[in-house]
């Protein structure tokens, strides 16, 4: 433990941020994004229902976490996890990551895993938007152990906010960045996993659902070429000592010549889809022993994001590590895809007797309307809704 104890310092030392400050205390909680629900309405003001929320905020199986933006969205859900108002509920640690960088953030994603549990905020070079500033500080993190007592933890090219014991973790390159991530949760952890996420670097939408697997399990993410396992890669395998990896992505996206690169460092299997939507329904669905989700029935937390805005996986990471947890699920505008709805009505919850006996799925929503429209919202809820079904097991009633 005393040996453990002084590598985490050694390497801590060597990434803190020149000029650390002594950690802040007593900041005021900021409000969060503007635009949400408002609560307070009487049932006096013709606008109370509107305002509350429903159905765009939340219906009786999905919750939105409605930003226009992943920066928005990171602070929503940092909040919705950790409300911050004693110590028990606020973070050691908050992770700051470049918002112009999506591979880092599904890399940094881990960080929310035990032992460190640091949620993502988004930021730039220049400094932290309104929305991370606000939320950092009413979050207001304790100072992680683990971490010997870092609060703010920033992956890639971010601003060092004042008043926190900042370190910070760069990399030249996607694969460099995901190194350094996955030897500060080593680190951490006190030694490596087991078990690695290998995905692209080229294609955000098959990489997307590593960021919620990396945060409920603490199995990194690190990253290839479509044709290559480039050396930062081989590197952070070879420190795993002959891991299970999981590849994420079909051969579209990684081709079968990283397959022999790989074997070298580990066993390899591969998860794909061959689309993004359908790639992350198959990580969902994949389980191999303790690795994988496994949800192939009801009862679960899911949680939705459109491709096209891929910094939400990191963003949603920390709710596919609390409360109901879920695999991350993918849309793409416009009509809510086919193979998804059936996905949703294999795993929908039904019952013969009572409903009360019976088990629940629950929706986490990623975006506002421009991510995911009311009419897909909607759609979602009715998937989700647990349903009569007769003594054979089929449903009584289609969902609608």
């Amino acid at each position: 433990m005393a040996r453990h104890r002084l590598v985490l310092s050694l390497l801590v030392a060597a990434l803190l941020c020149a000029g650390l400050a002594a950690a802040g205390c007593g900041r005021s909680a900021g409000s969060g994004p503007t635009g949400g629900p408002v609560i307070g309405k009487t049932g006096g003001q013709s606008s109370a229902a509107r305002e509350l929320g429903f159905p765009l905020f939340a219906t009786k199986n999905t919750t939105r976490v409605g930003g226009g933006d992943p920066t928005a969205d990171a602070a929503g859900v940092s909040r919705a996890v950790y409300s911050g108002t004693s110590a028990t509920t606020r973070p050691t640690a908050v992770t700051l990551v470049d918002s112009g960088n999506w591979q880092a953030g599904v890399a940094a994603s881990v960080l929310m895993s035990p032992p460190v549990r640091a949620p993502i905020l988004l930021a730039v070079a220049s400094g932290l938007p309104a929305a991370s500033s606000s939320a950092l500080s009413a979050l207001d993190p304790t100072g992680s152990k683990p971490a010997d007592g870092v609060q703010v933890i920033g992956v890639g090219r971010v601003a060092k906010p004042g008043g926190y014991k900042t370190l910070r973790l760069s990399g030249a390159t996607p694969f460099a960045l995901a190194r350094q991530v996955d030897r500060f949760q080593t680190a951490a952890a006190g030694r490596p996993s087991d078990t690695v996420i290998v995905t692209t670097a080229e294609n955000a939408g098959f990489a997307m659902p590593a960021a919620a697997w990396a945060a409920k399990s603490g199995d990194p993410v690190l990253y290839v070429t479509k044709d290559r396992v480039p050396p930062d890669t081989v590197a952070a395998l070879q420190a795993h000592q002959q891991p299970k990896i999981y590849l994420l992505g079909p051969t579209s996206a990684i081709s079968d010549k990283v397959m022999p690169q790989l074997r070298r460092l580990g066993t390899v299997r591969r998860i794909a889809g061959p689309d993004p939507v359908a790639n992350a329904i198959a990580f969902a669905r994949y389980v191999d022993g303790t690795f994988g989700w496994g949800v192939v029935d009801p009862g679960h937390g899911l949680v939705f994001a459109n491709q096209s805005r891929p910094l939400d996986a990191a963003a949603a990471a920390p709710l596919s590590a609390t409360g109901t947890y879920g695999p991350l699920l993918l849309t793409q505008g416009g009509k809510l895809p086919i193979p998804l709805v059936q996905y949703l009505l294999d795993i929908q919850p039904g019952y013969q007797k009572d409903p009360v006996r019976g088990v629940y799925n629950h929706g986490w929503l990623i975006g506002d309307q421009g991510a995911i429209s009311l009419a897909d919202q909607s759609r979602i809820d009715s998937l989700l809704e647990i349903v009569p079904v007769s003594g054979s097991g089929g449903s009584s009633q289609p969902a609608s």
